[in-house]
């Protein structure tokens, strides 16, 4: 029997970027994210398979994400964006050969050699980066789960018709990409709130009142999600280590800000990791939402640039960059090196520290499940959860990395691979319990996404979000009186406003990784927003919409296209009212 089960999760997510810039921040993201991530992640999967292998990965692919790989506008933008890739490493070939730069000639050449293999394999497979996903899933190599629609974290939008159609319109999505119904949800930032009486944070339209909000696990279950991650502190306690603070420096400020304020919770001896739980915030005979947590010892082995393994020496550095062109050449030497002491990458020298790091990770998780059987008798499992960017973009190697662990955890004879779905059958846990709100960030609080530098944010959010319930709910109680324009002017305002709320905005202002960027997104989705309103409004009254108000629409309607199976009623009403 397995003395234990070893799950591998990838959060893939971007913001809708498409139509709003290229570089140095808007599409050129998403082209980085699919050429050095999304398809790197296909093909090693499928070589594990070709090796007769079963590696069974568990990925989560966010609904805007999707709608964007799903776009044409992306699958022309992607292969403009390659050949500059390949052109750019062809001029830096041409510059060291002229000035006998040998080694950086060897790199550039390995530059052009990847670019040109990722062009290939992407027209091979019809440009359709989504379908083999989902393929890969009907094989049964993969488990694709979702996430919220544009990734709004739940703790902190006011209105419980936001995570509605947050979770609802994830599940549609889903059903139009992969042709089933998901079986999990990667909650935005790994973000819960239960059911409680909340106080909003900045004031919604000048009042500052309590009132109930659900919570965010009655919104899986009523929709059919079987289960979540959360962070292992959620469930049981204990001094948080955040995903994100090893690598912005800009969040170790503002945690010295937050830190004084912060008491770990108490370790709750009773619940672990290893086991699969069920939580309900409701008294109402709801089915509860089964939990996993991640698990703690394993995660900064893969996180930190400081303390795991990207920070290996030899690996590509991901912050030196040669313009123009933007190709990469040099090594990460140290973590504490500065960008003028980098040496020289050499891909051979990196691909040697791959099966050592894998090597390293299965044997620590295997450690782990082992130690756990021999106390409890039953196989345990560890879920080790992580932003699929991480592995390729962030870290270039990061895909063998991943292709390597799970070769050795199928070859193991004492753990197993497993998708979560797979293990919450077998497990069939019946323990319902309750757990805090909070994030998967430093603190496990709201900080990041909620600060000095972010307040303003929420203060347009809580007031669109007002407004489109509003507007809503007079559309559903008024059908029969208006054509179907009012209610393509509202499915437009839905649009922005759930563009709006990605929790994107928030973490760029406060990392500072692009904040001008997303300041100017979340302006321009309030300002549009409010003009909508306004045309919504003079069409509900009876009055004349000028040619310049329509056109304004229609332009909206061609940038911000994703959606189309979204649905009124869902910001209308709470279909089952706290």
């Amino acid at each position: 029997m397995s003395q234990g089960y070893l799950s591998f999760v990838l959060h893939s997510h971007l913001p809708y970027v498409l139509s709003h810039g290229r570089w140095p921040h808007g599409t050129d993201w998403l082209c980085e994210a699919a050429a050095e991530t999304y398809l790197p992640i296909l093909r090693v999967i499928g070589e594990l398979i070709d090796e007769g292998l079963q590696p069974k990965l568990t990925i989560g692919l966010s609904p805007v994400l999707c709608e964007q790989l799903a776009d044409r506008q992306f699958k022309e933008e992607f292969v403009v964006y390659l050949n500059q890739k390949i052109a750019a490493a062809q001029h830096d070939s041409e510059e060291f050969a002229k000035y006998d730069q040998t080694d950086m000639l060897v790199n550039s050449h390995h530059w052009e050699a990847f670019y040109s293999k990722t062009l290939d394999r992407f027209n091979n497979i019809g440009q359709d980066i989504l379908f083999e996903f989902r393929k890969l899933q009907d094989r049964g190599y993969l488990e694709i789960i979702t996430c919220g629609a544009t990734h709004g974290y739940f703790p902190l939008l006011s209105r419980d018709e936001s995570l509605q159609a947050q979770t609802k319109a994830a599940v549609k999505n889903y059903e139009k990409h992969f042709g089933c119904k998901p079986h999990g949800m990667w909650l935005p930032e790994c973000a819960y709130r239960p059911r409680y009486e909340w106080t909003p944070p900045v004031p919604i339209n000048g009042a500052q009142e309590s009132y109930l909000r659900k919570g965010a696990d009655e919104f899986l279950s009523e929709n059919g999600i079987d289960y979540f991650i959360v962070d292992s502190v959620l469930l049981k306690g204990g001094k948080s280590v955040g995903v994100y603070i090893d690598r912005f420096d800009a969040l170790k400020l503002l945690w010295g800000e937050f830190s004084r304020q912060y008491a770990p919770r108490e370790e709750e001896a009773d619940k672990t990791p290893r086991e699969a739980y069920l939580v309900t915030s409701c008294s109402e005979g709801k089915k509860p939402t089964a939990i996993f947590a991640r698990d703690p010892e394993t995660g900064l082995l893969v996180w930190s640039g400081e303390h795991g393994y990207p920070g290996d020496g030899n690996y590509l550095d991901f912050h030196k960059k040669r313009f123009p062109g933007g190709l990469r050449y040099w090594a990460v030497t140290s973590p504490k090196s500065d960008l003028a002491d980098k040496i020289e990458y050499h891909y051979e020298t990196a691909l040697e520290r791959i099966e050592e790091n894998a090597t390293h990770f299965v044997d620590t998780a295997t450690e782990l499940l082992t130690a756990d059987f021999a106390e409890k008798d039953r196989p345990g499992i560890l879920v080790a959860p992580y932003d699929a960017e991480l592995f390729g973009h962030w870290w270039y190697e990061g895909p063998l990395f991943l292709k390597e662990t799970l070769k050795q955890a199928c070859l193991s004879s004492k753990i197993d691979l497993t998708f979560l779905s797979e293990d919450l059958e077998r497990r069939k846990p019946d323990r319902v319990i309750s757990i805090p709100e909070g994030s998967w960030g430093q603190g496990n609080h709201h900080y990041i996404w909620l600060n000095k530098h972010t307040e303003w944010t929420w203060k347009h959010i809580y007031k669109c979000e007002a407004k489109m319930c509003e507007l809503a709910a007079y559309w559903q109680a008024n059908k029969d009186k208006h054509d179907d324009d009012l209610e393509e002017i509202l499915k437009q305002l839905a649009r922005e406003l759930m563009l709006m709320c990605a929790s994107d905005w928030q973490f760029l202002i406060s990392t500072f990784a692009a904040r001008d960027y997303a300041e100017l997104r979340l302006s321009e989705h309030y300002e549009d927003f409010q003009r909508i309103a306004e045309i919504a409004d003079k069409k509900i009254a009876g009055a004349m919409i000028r040619e310049g108000e329509r056109q304004f629409l229609r332009d909206c309607q061609e940038r911000d296209v994703l959606f189309p199976e979204l649905d009124l009623d869902w910001f209308a009403g709470v279909e089952y009212p706290a």
